[in-house]
């Protein structure tokens, strides 16, 4: 009888920890979440942009929290070019808005330059942009080693194209 009872104890203890475990689950945030596929496509797209342009590049797509999802490195692209794509894309992310605003911006306001130095991972150089689909970022992605920010953000445009992610204008 004892054990009997034990065990409709422990199964009622499981039966309430399932629906409290349950009460919190359904309490969390949900967040969209940037497939490697389509992150692929992105890197593809801008990589063949630029090939077209005449531009060996290197193409980073990162996820909202800054962490690669795809990387390429065209043949015959500085070695610098990787570093480069992938600080852009984690700066578009990480401030929410194309990285040539914030270059832009501490022209005009160079007491904020500061901001360029937050962490190792910043970099002030257009040719990133945040990707964001239906109004929601999801990551970032960033173009290096074409010669101007123009050209890097042209690129990177064509890979949110892509992937039907919204589309910037310069200086956003």
């Amino acid at each position: 009888m004892k054990t009997l009872r034990t065990s409709l104890i422990f199964t009622l203890l499981l039966g309430a920890a399932a629906v409290a475990g349950h009460t919190v689950a359904s309490e969390l945030p949900r967040q969209a979440v940037l497939p490697l596929k389509m992150a692929a496509q992105a890197v593809d797209a801008a990589l063949a942009q630029c090939r077209k342009d005449g531009y060996r590049v290197s193409v980073a797509v990162v996820d909202r929290g800054g962490v690669i999802r795809a990387q390429m490195r065209d043949d015959g692209a500085g070695v610098h070019t990787v570093d480069s794509s992938r600080r852009k894309a984690y700066t578009a992310v990480s401030m929410g808005r194309p990285t040539q605003f914030f270059a832009e911006l501490i022209n005009r306001v160079p007491n904020i330059e500061g901001i360029r130095d937050m962490n190792a991972s910043i970099l002030m150089l257009g040719g990133g942009f945040p990707v964001k689909i239906a109004g929601e970022v999801v990551g970032g992605i960033g173009v290096g080693g074409a010669p101007g920010a123009k050209l890097d953000e042209a690129c990177a445009r064509a890979g949110l194209k892509a992937i039907g992610a919204d589309l910037y204008e310069s200086s956003e």
